[in-house]
């Protein structure tokens, strides 16, 4: 009869099936630790008493097709003619049915009675092969390209998930898990990490790229378009203005720069000439747009545009001027503060339901929903990529993802494996105990019929 008891089939035998212990257990040296996630559990040995249940009725089943061989036999040893034969032929077949069926099932599991048969115990024996073989099965029939995509395309992922982003509910959803995200990943991120990439990553552009003719050409157009007279307009103001308010102040720095030998009012008459001369100049240029001197200053600025753009001495000392400004602490402090300054805003806007960020975001994904559920050809080029992806992933990564399986499998304590999967499968394959024996009974019956029809 089989033997139900782990304990006593793992001290009995040799081979794989031999050193099953306890789940857990440090066992016997050179045994592979389960891995956690592998345990027997509470549930499997819920599981493994239904087995047990079963195995008593198939085991039953047996002794009582064995009890009617008895009595037939006995019947028909004792004169009784007839069906003696019958039931003691289909009886017979049962327990040949049941014994065998007991002993391929058993097989599978452990050692039947302990004896070292070959080709027994196949799972704890074959469990590593048996890994490699399901990697390389799903391996072939599931990761490849060609599955992946007509699989991926006969889901219709585009226009679902357009229909699904189209709904204002769904939108909302969205928007709130990217913001979430999005502060997430603000969180983690380290200021002075982030500061330091940003103002490396300035700075090196900065030092790559040659300023001097972008500037030109930019100042050339301005010089073209007359847009610099509003700020020439401005300055001439600005500086009559300040002229007006500390003529004191002008005429008293003229006179200090007088020679010592010179009459004091003599300085002083000089000096209030001067500040007027300067003074009327300034109002000119102010009020009189054909000024020559406001020519002089378009005929500057033009040529210095040129410069900057032709002109090789200019642009080397453009160049210099932009290292020195770039290098100075100051300056980098402004870089990597700047990082501070988005890291808030961003923040704040993910923060507010309202933000111009999450409603633009919101409004997006709406538009982004709406064309997706109509538009035939956007659905097939984002079903392309994810098919492109998907099939670059399982056909890149093919390998590794059947090495897990393997690997994992391999890692798994010999013992727990049989004893889990017969906790799982071992009610089901009770049944074929039964059939066996039921199945066997009527060949059995079938044969001695047979034979005696045309033996008479």
């Amino acid at each position: 009869m089989e033997h139900t008891n782990p304990e006593k089939t793992a001290k009995s035998g040799t081979g794989a099936g031999a050193d099953a212990g306890e789940p857990g257990s440090s066992g016997v040296s050179g045994r592979r630790s389960p891995l956690a996630s592998f345990s027997y559990t509470a549930a499997d040995e819920e599981k493994r008493r239904g087995v047990r249940r079963m195995k008593t009725t198939a085991t039953g089943l047996l002794l009582l097709v064995a009890v009617i061989y008895v009595l037939a036999t006995w019947a028909k040893d004792s004169g009784v003619g007839g069906w003696p034969g019958y039931v003691a032929a289909a009886a017979e077949a049962g327990m040949v049915g049941a014994l065998a069926d007991w002993f391929a099932v058993t097989a599978l599991f452990r050692r039947p009675l302990g004896l070292p048969i070959p080709h027994t115990a196949i799972i704890p024996n074959k469990k590593d092969q048996l890994g490699a073989s399901l990697g390389a099965f799903v391996g072939e029939n599931f990761l490849s390209a060609d599955v992946v995509r007509a699989r991926l395309r006969g889901l219709g992922i585009g226009g679902r998930l357009g229909a699904w982003l189209a709904e204002p509910d769904h939108a909302d959803r969205v928007t709130a898990e990217l913001s979430t995200a999005l502060r997430g990943a603000l969180t983690v991120l380290r200021d002075s990490d982030v500061q330091a990439v940003v103002g490396e990553a300035i700075t090196r552009r900065a030092n790559a790229v040659e300023i001097a003719p972008g500037i030109g050409k930019t100042l050339d157009k301005i010089v073209s378009d007359g847009a610099h007279h509003r700020a020439v307009d401005l300055i001439c103001a600005r500086a009559h203005d300040w002229l007006v308010e500390h003529g004191d102040s002008v005429a008293d720095a003229i006179q200090g720069g007088a020679p010592g030998w010179t009459p004091r009012f003599v300085d002083r008459k000089v000096g209030d000439r001067v500040y007027k001369e300067l003074l009327r100049f300034v109002t000119e240029m102010r009020d009189m747009p054909g000024h020559p001197a406001r020519a002089a200053i378009d005929r500057f600025l033009s040529d210095f545009a040129t410069d900057l753009q032709s002109d090789t001495e200019t642009r080397a000392r453009v160049e210099r001027l932009k290292g020195e400004l770039l290098s100075r602490p100051e300056v980098q402090d402004i870089i990597a503060s700047a990082w501070s300054s988005v890291r808030a805003m961003i923040m704040s806007a993910a923060e507010d339901d309202r933000s111009e960020l999450r409603l633009r975001a919101r409004a997006s994904l709406l538009s982004l929903g709406n064309r997706l559920a109509t538009d035939g050809r956007l659905q097939g080029k984002l079903e392309g990529w994810i098919e492109d992806a998907a099939a670059y992933v399982v056909s890149t990564y093919r390998g590794e993802i059947t090495s897990l399986i393997s690997d994992t499998v391999a890692s798994w304590d010999a013992g727990d494996t049989s004893k889990k999967i017969e906790a799982h499968i071992g009610r089901d394959l009770q049944f074929i105990r039964i059939n066996g024996t039921v199945v066997g009974a009527l060949a059995g019956l079938l044969i001695y019929t047979v034979s005696r029809a045309l033996g008479a």
